[in-house]
């Protein structure tokens, strides 16, 4: 089916062409007629799948078509969970919209910036604000901005939205919305919280749900590689000079590990950089910018680089840590092997973390083999499972601490 079949106007069509889009994927070839048709859609599709197209382009459409408000009113709402994501879903809808008769103003506003710039800049409303909820609120309290004419509302990533604490701002700002209006809700899981939440804000909606097709499936080689913890640094500097990839992604647990791995790699000789949410906005900015375009080989980051970033033919991923849930490792390893790309996704495995790894396995369905580098092999390559009874008064020795620190990380993670 060509986007021509959708419905699509023929300035959205030509924007499609010059992104070089060639057909639309599965979530766009169902989202896009339903929002048209001004449905509430409530859709759930593999990461990489499209989404941001898929209610971005229909949006675009039926903004151009109706009249504007005057005064300092939003029409169209788009709640994010991170500011990356903002500024990613923002350019997107400048270029979709570049060939509308008449333009569209588009406004990106989230913290960590300056409140001053973004309140002068909504004086004259926005036809479409894409917000994170922290700074939103924000602008409410400062009555820089009205959400009284708001007649489309879209949450993207909505599960990592209340992963985050946001449902409380989610609250306050769905109450200033119009009750006559489209909402969407777009996300790769749907938690039993995400479950609620659009139970409650959508009207009779157009149920989507994507499965990861064969055709659509992302080509993304898996591999689990045992190291012991304290030489996966030496391991990942081995990795990438040996394979010479020209760009790698390495998520670890903490802004800490982000700037500990990417100074030691740094001394190693290496160009890294980190990413987390403790830096500034223009850091991240940056850091990101420097990724994208090739400047810095390889970047450090928290799960802040899960969700939505679209870096064009990344080839590698490593989780240095492990993820804590099984959503995030899809999310995480999702950031390859996009576009009808190849890519590789390496997981280390210590003696800690076996048994994590192999509750991931089986939420995705995996079974993969266990790797050993030449000159990595591990000391250790699990912990050892609990013995049957033990002696009374004795004090946990390191093997017991080890396999309790195992069964801990085990039990928090999340069942869905």
């Amino acid at each position: 089916m060509p986007f021509s079949a959708l419905g699509l106007s023929e300035p959205l069509l030509r924007a499609i062409a010059e992104r070089k889009y060639s057909a639309p994927t599965p979530i766009q070839a169902s989202a896009i007629p339903a929002i048209l048709h001004g449905r509430d859609v409530w859709a759930s599709a593999q990461t990489g799948s499209g989404k941001t197209a898929a209610f971005a382009l229909p949006l675009l459409q039926r903004l151009s078509a109706a009249p504007r408000r005057p005064g300092r009113f939003t029409r169209a709402l788009i709640l994010v969970p991170t500011r990356e994501l903002a500024a990613q879903i923002g350019e997107s809808l400048r270029r979709y919209a570049r060939f509308l008769p008449e333009p569209l103003k588009t406004l990106v506003v989230y913290g960590g910036v300056s409140i001053n710039p973004q309140m002068m800049a909504l004086g004259g409303g926005a036809d479409v604000l894409v917000a994170t909820p922290g700074r939103l609120i924000d602008l409410l309290e400062h009555n820089a901005v009205s959400l009284s004419a708001v007649s489309h509302l879209v949450l993207d990533e909505a599960d990592r939205l209340l992963d985050l604490g946001f449902s409380a701002e989610l609250g306050r700002i769905v109450a200033l919305l119009p009750e006559q209006r489209q909402s969407l809700l777009f996300s790769a899981t749907f938690p039993a919280a995400v479950e609620a939440l659009a139970t409650g804000l959508l009207r009779n909606p157009a149920r989507l749900d994507v499965p990861a097709a064969p055709a659509t499936q992302p080509d993304i080689a898996q591999r689990a590689i045992e190291v012991d913890a304290p030489r996966r640094t030496q391991l990942l500097r081995q990795l990438v000079e040996d394979a010479k990839w020209p760009s790698v992604l390495v998520f670890v647990a903490t802004k800490y590990a982000t700037e500990h791995v990417a100074d030691k790699l740094r001394r190693a000789g290496l160009n890294a950089d980190a990413l987390h949410g403790e830096l500034s906005q223009g850091a991240r900015t940056d850091a990101l910018a420097d990724f994208k375009a090739g400047r810095t080989q390889i970047l450090v980051a928290t799960d802040l680089a899960a969700r939505g970033i679209d870096i064009a033919k990344l080839p590698v991923v490593v989780n240095f840590d492990l993820p804590r849930s099984a959503d995030d490792y899809t999310h995480r390893i999702g950031r390859t092997g996009r576009a009808g790309e190849t890519g590789i996704a390496i997981n280390f495995i210590s003696a800690e973390t076996h048994a994590h790894f192999r509750l991931i396995e089986k939420r995705h369905g995996l079974s993969l083999p266990r790797e050993q580098i030449a000159g990595f092999e591990p000391i250790q390559t699990e912990v050892p499972a609990p013995p049957t009874g033990g002696i009374k008064g004795k004090r946990p020795n390191k093997k017991d601490k080890l396999r309790a620190a195992a069964e801990a990380q085990s039990a928090r993670v999340p069942r869905f």
